[in-house]
């Protein structure tokens, strides 16, 4: 009996050591050892889209395991969100995020449960987009300080158009209004598409607009630019100044910009793996040719970065919506 107890003790003992060294071999296993998943809170089409997807397959080549993109759209992105910060903080889900879902949707609704700031592990900012300020021909104004000076003249008069309360291009509007202490009126669309077209049609002043969005446009003379609302001249307008140059509004700034990721909790290590290896991707050269067509400048930010340029406009825009009392919910 007393060799039979020994005998189960030892076997015991070393199926616990077998066990002890394949958790630590595991936990030593270089990240990524399965598929790596990336949420996308909107349904397949659009940047917030095309991001994850153009970056998927050279980081599958890179790593040797599949990254696949998961839509999980509804609720203005806030379901696929609250995906992502529930998920295990491993790195294997990760989340495409747009500057909306961390710094709007906040504050535009009351009973999200998820907090953007402390739920979240900033990764890297992928890319942005620059936002032009264009008017239609018949608005008198060939400046931002001209369109100031008649926005103050006939106030409330002229109007401005975005795709749909509480998105950037309203936001942007506002910021735009609170810097210049000048008043126009709001016309929301459903959906950028619709504001463009009423723009073009004269029904509509003018717009925050993605610049990709409306070159052909300014090109053909059917809109006027007026200013960038960057902080500094982009290179497919290079003559059109910054909306904060060409009227002294220093501060002013109003860019889409597309974040990744993850769950709050995520290793140090694996955070600055993902980061590292995704600012390598964006700059290979058919990924940012690629990303030029799309009209989005490839960014590759630090985790410390993304995480300044995320309390930046969550703080920013989230001032302007609580004066606006603005809510979505």
């Amino acid at each position: 009996m007393a060799v039979c107890f020994f005998r189960f003790i030892f076997v015991a003992a070393t199926g616990l050591a077998f066990a002890a060294a394949a958790s630590f071999a595991s936990a030593q296993t270089p990240f990524p050892n399965k598929v790596v998943r990336i949420i996308v809170p909107f349904s397949p089409g659009g940047a917030s889209d095309a991001l994850p997807r153009l970056i998927a397959t050279p980081l599958s080549s890179m790593w040797g395991q599949s990254v696949i993109v998961d839509n999980r759209p509804g609720a203005a992105g806030n379901i696929g969100m609250e995906l992502g910060a529930k998920a295990a903080p491993d790195g294997y889900t990760l989340t495409s995020a747009p500057v909306g879902n961390l710094a709007l949707n906040p504050h535009l609704y009351s009973k999200l449960s998820f907090d953007v700031l402390k739920d979240f592990t900033p990764i890297t900012l992928v890319g942005s987009v620059q936002n032009v300020l264009v008017v239609h021909p018949s608005v008198p104004a060939r400046s931002v300080k001209e369109l100031i000076a008649l926005l103050k003249a006939r106030p409330g008069e002229l109007t401005y158009a975005s795709g749909g309360v509480g998105t950037q291009a309203h936001m942007a509007g506002e910021l735009f209004k609170a810097m210049t202490g000048t008043d126009m009126t709001h016309i929301a669309y459903k959906g950028v598409g619709a504001s463009v077209t009423d723009l073009l049609g004269g029904h509509v002043a003018m717009i925050f607009a993605q610049v990709h969005s409306v070159m052909p446009y300014i090109q053909s003379g059917k809109l006027r630019a007026l200013g960038v609302a960057s902080v500094k001249r982009v290179s497919q307008l290079p003559n059109v100044p910054t909306i904060a140059e060409a009227a002294n509004l220093r501060g002013f700034e109003a860019v889409s910009w597309y974040a990744l990721v993850g769950p709050a909790g995520m290793p140090k290590e694996v955070v600055a793996k993902i980061q590292a290896d995704v600012a390598k991707v964006i700059q290979l050269p058919d990924v940012r040719e690629k990303l030029g067509n799309m009209g989005v400048d490839a960014v590759g930010s630090t985790p410390e970065q993304l995480r300044i340029a995320i309390k930046t406009d969550y703080d920013r825009y989230g001032e302007i919506i609580r004066k606006l009392g603005i809510k979505a919910d």
